[in-house]
């Protein structure tokens, strides 16, 4: 984690992108890096812009491969952007393309790659253990950037 932590700070802007739950756990860590004062923007929403050297393309597939994931991949790479993939799949035919792997041994939605059981349906275990590492590095990014709780109150929406 200390490497992707040392990805997020480095970067000029952070884009995030997932289907299904996953997107629902990386769109709750792009609020925390709004919250830290960081450029964050959801890959999707119409007023992401184009991303570029110096960014970090920031996604997920805990089953090792989705064709959206490759195609926006290699869309970043060839704009020369560092990628972070969270995934599950050790053997997931994506990982040459990334910078920085965070692999999760947990079950996903299509099986079970690791061994690893639960009663949770589908890929539940997978994206709960997701959202903790994604919450665990926003602790770590508020001490690295020196922010405090009051920082972070002061970035949030007052439009609610």
């Amino acid at each position: 984690m200390g490497q992707l932590l040392d990805e997020i700070c480095q970067a000029k802007r952070v884009f995030v992108y997932g289907l299904g739950r996953e997107r629902l756990m990386l769109q709750a860590f792009a609020m925390r890096l709004m919250h830290l004062g960081l450029t964050v923007h959801v890959v999707g929403d119409v007023t992401t812009p184009r991303i570029g050297e110096g960014d970090l393309f920031l996604t997920s597939s805990g089953a090792g491969y989705l064709a959206t994931v490759e195609a926006l991949m290699k869309i970043a790479k060839t704009a020369r952007a560092r990628i972070a993939f969270f995934t599950a799949a050790t053997d997931s035919p994506l990982l040459p393309m990334v910078d920085q792997a965070v692999l999760i041994p947990a079950r996903t939605m299509r099986d079970d790659r690791n061994g690893t059981s639960s009663v949770q349906p589908m890929g539940t275990l997978f994206e709960q253990v997701q959202l903790m590492l994604l919450d665990m590095l926003a602790m770590r990014l508020k001490e690295r950037l020196g922010r405090t709780e009051t920082d972070m109150v002061e970035l949030h929406t007052n439009l609610e």
